[in-house]
């Protein structure tokens, strides 16, 4: 309108910013409209050839077509049914050494690894290298010994970090059962109570869960499973860490010993 003033001070400018981006809305509006339907100016760079993905049978979720963790992230590319895709940034699906002996899930991306693509790379993440490290294991280690590959339950980030509802939980459980089928992993570390609930079928909370090894029956295989609590609770709650450290010694001894 014209003549108006906009009386917001800098400090209310920063906090109105800084909400914004925690509730998920990091895109800029231009004051210019755009006309996204029209044909590109110029040829688009084509995009790098992938090995084709199996069809999936009718009725049949995409997931079990993959034959390679490769085949995963393509049929992620184009699995529209999840509507997290339309407002994430970035497909978040795995870090780490496929090889891996261990297999950390967590729940799903935050603001950080949507921006990144990478689970786990912000500050909880941090966290939990540091932990890791403390037992000897790291995501860029080559060993498989050494090594851990890491996932979440859904793979694109909920707009604010909101928890991801039911039917986005289905829709992407399918290619994380796959996924720890073709990765084969010796062991599974759930961060948090939904992969640890998700993945056994219980429905207890996470401080009644975490350091008990349990069960998963995944792909034809039974994986031990150890329940542990999400770095992102940890740094809310430094006091707990010393239940997080008992069950990381936990998993030490289980690798040392098998």
């Amino acid at each position: 309108m014209a003549g108006h003033q906009n009386d917001m001070t800098p400090h209310d400018a920063a906090t109105a910013l800084g909400w914004l981006a925690e509730m998920g809305c990091d895109e800029i509006i231009a004051e210019t409209p755009v006309n996204r339907m029209a044909p590109p100016t110029r040829p688009e760079t084509p995009a790098p050839q992938t090995a084709p993905v199996m069809p999936a049978a009718p009725g049949q979720h995409p997931a079990l077509s993959c034959q390679t963790l490769d085949d995963i992230v393509a049929a992620l590319s184009t699995f529209d049914a999840c509507p997290l895709k339309k407002t994430a940034a970035n497909l978040c699906f795995a870090d780490g050494n496929p090889r891996a002996r261990v297999m950390l899930v967590g729940e799903a991306p935050g603001r950080d690894e949507d921006l990144q693509g990478k689970p786990f790379v912000g500050r909880s993440g941090q966290l939990l290298d540091r932990m890791l490290a403390a037992i000897n294991l790291s995501r860029q280690a080559e060993v498989p010994d050494q090594a851990v590959y890491i996932t979440n339950v859904i793979f694109w980030r909920p707009p604010g970090n909101r928890t991801p509802t039911e039917a986005e939980t289905t829709m992407c459980l399918p290619f994380l059962h796959r996924a720890i089928a073709l990765q084969k992993p010796d062991f599974i570390v759930c961060l948090g109570a939904t992969p640890a609930q998700r993945l056994t079928g219980r429905s207890e909370g996470i401080l009644k869960m975490r350091g008990r090894w349990l069960e998963a029956h995944i792909g034809g295989r039974t994986i031990p499973l150890l329940p542990t609590l999400h770095p992102a609770y940890l740094l809310r709650q430094p006091a707990q860490k010393r239940l997080a450290w008992r069950d990381l010694l936990a998993l030490r001894q289980m690798l040392d010993s098998h």
